[in-house]
Formats: C-alpha cells, sequence, structure tokens
C-alpha cells in the first residue's frame, strides 16, 4: 500500500451555483474532471493523503485584506465565502501541524483581487491566498510569508496587496504582460517605498517549456526563498501555462509541474487559473499532489505530450536567462538601488485606473503612503469608481510604529471633511476593522 512521505491535505470546492456564464472558461467543470480522476486512481487510499471540507471565511477575515465597496456581502457570493474558506482550512491545517502540506482545489480564483475591491476583475473577486494568509498571521503569530505565483497571468492582485509589506515576498512568474492580460508584471516592479525588492516579477517569453519554467526555479526562485527564510511558502498554483490551455501560449506539461512542485516545496497550494478542463487540469492535479505528497509522480503523462513538439528555441531560452540575471541582480543590489529612493519626503502619493474587466468597472485611485524606517508604514486609498462609490480607504500595518498608526487614524478621524461617501480603516496590530458612512 502507498504512504505518503509528507502528510497532505486536500480541499475540493467546485462552486456548482457560481459561474461567469455557463461557457466561461471559469466554470465548475474546471475541477469536476480532476475531482474524478483523484477518484479514479484511488488518491485518497493512500496512507497520509487526507480530505478535508472547506470552512467558511468570515467577514472578518475578509476585512483583514480587503477593503469591498460598499460591503462584503454586495462584492461575494456564498461561493466565494467557501472558496476563501477552502485555503484557510488548509492553512490553519498545515500550522496546526495536522498536516505537513496542503492543497486547495478550489474555485473562484482569487489573484486578480486587488485590496480594494469594487467588483470582478480577471475572474476574480476576492483574493482567496491573501485572506487567508491574514488569517494565518492575525491568528499563529506568522512573521515572514513568501508567496510564488506560478500562475500564466500575472498576480497583480496579490502584487497590490503586499505592494508596501515588507515582511511579505511575492514573486510572480508568468507570461510576459505585453503579450497577455493583465499587461503587468515587469522586472522594474519592486514593490512600494519600505518594501522596496520584496515584489519581484519574471515575466517569461510566450512558448517556454519546461525548460525554462524549472531553470528559473532552479536558478532565481530557490536561491532568493532561501536568502529570505520565510515561516511560510504559499504557491499560487495556476496551472494556465499549459500547452493545451486555451487562452495562453506556453508549453508547460502535468510533468513539469509536478517537478515545479517538488523543488519548490510550498507549505500551502491554492489553485488559481488553469482551462484546459479535461486536457490538462486532471493531469497537472493529480501530479501536485502526487509531489506535495512525496510520491512518484513520473508515470503521470498526458496522452498526447511530446516533448520535442514544445521544446522551446535558443532565443526564448537566452530570454529567459537575460531576464533571470536581471532578477536576481534586482536582489542582490536592493539596498544600492534603493539609495534613489532617498530623499522622497514623509509621504510618497501615486495614481492608478483599474479596469474590472469581467464588470465593466473603471476605478481611480489617489494612494499615499507614510514613508517609515520602522514598519511597512501607513497609507490612505483615495478611491472613486463609475457606479458611483467614492471612498476613502486606509490601512495601518501589522507590527506598526506609533507614528504611522497616529498618521492612520488622524486620516480616518479628517475623513468626515472631505468628499467622501464612506471610509474604511484596518486596523491590523489591534485587528479591528471600521468603517462609517459620511
Amino acid at each position: 500500500m502507498l504512504k505518503a512521505k509528507n502528510r497532505t491535505g486536500l480541499v475540493f470546492f467546485p462552486a456548482f451555483d457560481w459561474a461567469i456564464a455557463p461557457t466561461h472558461p471559469e466554470r465548475e467543470e474546471r475541477l469536476l474532471y480532476t475531482q474524478d480522476q483523484v477518484f479514479e486512481e484511488g488518491i485518497f487510499d493512500i496512507d497520509g493523503i487526507i480530505e478535508f471540507k472547506p470552512d467558511l471565511v468570515s467577514i472578518a477575515d475578509v476585512q483583514r485584506a480587503h477593503f469591498c465597496v460598499p460591503d462584503e456581502m454586495t462584492v461575494m457570493t456564498e461561493s466565494h465565502f467557501i472558496s476563501a474558506g477552502g485555503a484557510k482550512t488548509i492553512g490553519k491545517a498545515v500550522l496546526e501541524k495536522r498536516i505537513d502540506r496542503g492543497f486547495a482545489l478550489v474555485r473562484p480564483p482569487g489573484h486578480h483581487a486587488r485590496r480594494v475591491v469594487h467588483g470582478s476583475r480577471g475572474f476574480c473577486n476576492v483574493n482567496i491566498e491573501a485572506i487567508m494568509i491574514e488569517h494565518l498571521r492575525s491568528k499563529f503569530n506568522v512573521k515572514k510569508v513568501a508567496v510564488v505565483d506560478t500562475d500564466c497571468h500575472h498576480g497583480d492582485g496579490t502584487q497590490n496587496i503586499y505592494w508596501h509589506d515588507p515582511d511579505i515576498l511575492f514573486i510572480s512568474i508568468h507570461q510576459d504582460g505585453r503579450t497577455l492580460y493583465p499587461g503587468s508584471g515587469f522586472t522594474n516592479e519592486l514593490g512600494g517605498p519600505n518594501a522596496f525588492g520584496k515584489t519581484l516579477n519574471i515575466p517569461l517569453p510566450p512558448n517556454t517549456s519546461e525548460e525554462g519554467f524549472l531553470y528559473t526555479i532552479k536558478n532565481v526562485v530557490l536561491p532568493i526563498l532561501d536568502d529570505f527564510k520565510p515561516d511560510l511558502i504559499v504557491n499560487s498554483a495556476g496551472q494556465d501555462n499549459h500547452y493545451s490551455d486555451p487562452i495562453t501560449n506556453m508549453n508547460f506539461s502535468a510533468q513539469g509541474y509536478a517537478d515545479l512542485t517538488s523543488m519548490l516545496k510550498a507549505d500551502i497550494a491554492v489553485l488559481e487559473g488553469g482551462y484546459s478542463i479535461e486536457g490538462a487540469l486532471p493531469y497537472v492535479n493529480t501530479g501536485i499532489i502526487l509531489a506535495m505528497a512525496g510520491i512518484d509522480y513520473k508515470n503521470i503523462r498526458e496522452p498526447d505530450y511530446d516533448p520535442e513538439r514544445y521544446r522551446q528555441s535558443p532565443n526564448v531560452t537566452r530570454r529567459i536567462t537575460e531576464t533571470c540575471d536581471t532578477i536576481l541582480d534586482h536582489w542582490h543590489n536592493v539596498d544600492k538601488i534603493k539609495e534613489g529612493l532617498k530623499g522622497m519626503g514623509e509621504f510618497v502619493e501615486r495614481a492608478k485606473k483599474i479596469f474590472y474587466d469581467t464588470d465593466g468597472i473603471t476605478e481611480l485611485q489617489q494612494e499615499k503612503i507614510r514613508i517609515c524606517n520602522e514598519c511597512g508604514g501607513a497609507f490612505r486609498i483615495d478611491s472613486k469608481a463609475d457606479t458611483g462609490y467614492h471612498i476613502l480607504a486606509i490601512h495601518i500595518p501589522m507590527n506598526a510604529c506609533s507614528k504611522c498608526s497616529k498618521t492612520g487614524h488622524q486620516w480616518y478621524e479628517k475623513a468626515e471633511g472631505e468628499d467622501f461617501q464612506r471610509a474604511y480603516l484596518q486596523d491590523r496590530p489591534d485587528d479591528k476593522y471600521y468603517d462609517k458612512k459620511l
């Protein structure tokens, strides 16, 4: 009888009652074929592989990661509470040492959802990884977390949420944003002034194969993780890099995904994208499960896979090597690069225009952050959407210094004299959330 080397937990939630449209790529069949494959292969008969049922996240869980406009019940469906709850269930099981590793096979996905949420973008309403991470940081005193996003699309929502957080290392490996939604994730996106260098983007050219992905993991991601020494590694395990995916242009295989999983040794994996419902997901997910459990996965193979057909060109290899060298240079020389950020004053502002492609909403943001050498810095976001909502969102970071805490509360108190309909405050040191109509 097979026995897992690593006790591995699984959560399945296909979300039968949620789909953008019956024939949309993001629909319940995404997980049904995987579920069938897992049962047919007898995965749950393996000693050490354990199935968990998803909890629901609470509104308080969501409020640690997001400002939902006007509120959580407007932005989320029951399926979103359960999908995020599946990730939370796995995270808790790992931190409580009931399992060594865990994989949340859930939908709807979440990595395009930013800190402020007016609607759905990139099929994502709320960020299920961030909700899980913030719960674990609050309840289990987790200090440093590394998020490695291997979805084919840049994890712009997760990047946005942790842009100013020096304790979260965010690494996204994705198809070059010049060729794919959401059009971001370039090597010069390195994080905010108080967390500079803790955001790293590795854009790969179209037609990258296993050679390129595994080179990137081995030569860039693993050395950086060794330097950062996280307490927890989370893999945003998007599977749309597969050669058969209908909306991307990459050439990864199930074996490659399993090898990546074995090398990365993430504590928690959370399913993100992947839209080749029959040709990829059952094989890729089974390979990931076996790799997390420490079981031989070499017999997992798609019936039509031909490695010669999907071998990357010398030009693709050259571009990947150059990009990896750039990322390593940024990582090793971040202090020198930061010298150019000095002299900016006490506050720094940036403006953003955000389009919610799924819901057709446009949002304008004006963000202001306090420069701080002691913590992640308090910041405020003036957010106006064409839905008619104009709100102020204020964040006081975990382990905030007294000045940043005071600044955040002052912003919240003064909001009544400004042109906002509503003001929100995330007070992370006290684990409290405030919301007032103006």
